[in-house]
């Protein structure tokens, strides 16, 4: 059975409810103006009779009181509707190593790591993301989410203080990006790394070999050059550039972007490698196979605004048309 149900979006319309003061301001203005107008015939010795005086009232406010119902929204609440949010998991594993701060692509490895990132994200329709950030460790940051707003939020806080030590470790980051996938899902589960592939950990070649068992479409993306730079470093704040890294030898490092890396990995993945780009990687996720992630059940509604706006209009103008006979004795 349908249940009628009036619903007060304040996200929406949080100023609607002032509206209820107008048909109390306009009975209170009438019965005032009525008062004043007798007072005034009784001072000037006019005897005058107006008909339907109180019906007019009655209809004006009423019609009022009408038309603010309808800015309230009111709706037929007619049942549930089921509806599908279809898409993958992809889990973005970013190298947080200081060799991301080199400044061989303005304005550094890490910023346009984030900003490949943030392009990616803006192509997504239903696939859930996750966060891995990885140096010599790695862990998630962000678990799976359709939320990309919130997405948006944790790849602001992304940078190459996250993990303390050296080195890079990709193997770790794989790894944990397999185990943290939360379920089996029939689609493809998609692992993307962002890295200029330098300071592998010892791990990395035997990752690689395993990369197959592990049912993973995996995409890796340089950032960096082949010329490369040098890595700055930054004084205890992270704001002032107090020199350059240097060698055991006192020699200082130039840090180049490594692919070989980055292509054995998506290789191994059945993916592809990309340089400080997305465009194609977003063409190629769009063939990707996906599932079903959630299915919710919507509460749907009829519109009904519109009859108590034309009641109250109706009310409004029979107000105004009332026959009114005045009579001077």
């Amino acid at each position: 059975m349908d249940k009628l149900e009036f619903k007060y979006p304040l996200n929406e319309y949080p100023l609607n409810f002032i509206f209820v003061l107008v048909p109390v301001l306009a009975l209170v203005l009438l019965i005032l103006a009525y008062r004043k107008k007798e007072k005034i015939l009784k001072l000037m010795k006019i005897d005058l009779e107006i008909r339907f005086k109180t019906l007019r009232s009655v209809l004006l406010v009423s019609g009022m009181l009408l038309m603010f119902l309808s800015l309230l929204g009111p709706q037929l609440f007619a049942g549930f509707i089921e509806t599908t949010k279809e898409g993958m998991d992809i889990y973005v594993l970013i190298d947080t190593s200081k060799s991301m701060l080199v400044e061989d692509i303005q304005p550094n490895r890490i910023v346009r790591a984030k900003k490949i990132i943030e392009n990616l994200i803006d192509k997504l329709e239903g696939d859930r993301i996750g966060f891995i950030p990885f140096s010599s460790d790695a862990y998630v940051q962000m678990p799976l989410t359709d939320d990309y707003q919130l997405a948006r939020m944790f790849l602001d806080v992304i940078d190459t203080e996250m993990i303390a030590g050296g080195g890079t470790n990709i193997a770790a980051a794989i790894n944990l990006a397999d185990n943290s996938f939360k379920r089996v899902s029939s689609s493809d589960r998609v692992v993307v790394i962002i890295s200029d592939g330098e300071e592998q950990d010892s791990n990395s070649q035997e990752v690689v070999k395993k990369i197959s068992d592990k049912n993973l479409k995996i995409f890796t993306i340089g950032v960096g050059t082949e010329k490369g730079g040098l890595i700055p470093v930054y004084d205890d704040k992270g704001e002032q550039r107090i020199g350059y890294k240097k060698d055991s030898s006192g020699n200082i490092v130039t840090s180049r972007l490594s692919s070989d890396i980055l292509k054995k990995l998506a290789q191994s993945g059945n993916g592809y490698y990309y340089q400080n780009e997305t465009d194609n990687l977003i063409k190629e996720l769009s063939t990707l196979k996906r599932a079903t992630l959630k299915t919710d059940k919507t509460r749907r509604f009829h519109h009904l605004y519109q009859y108590f706006l034309g009641a109250g209009i109706l009310l409004f103008l029979a107000a105004f048309f009332l026959p009114e006979r005045r009579n001077i004795l």
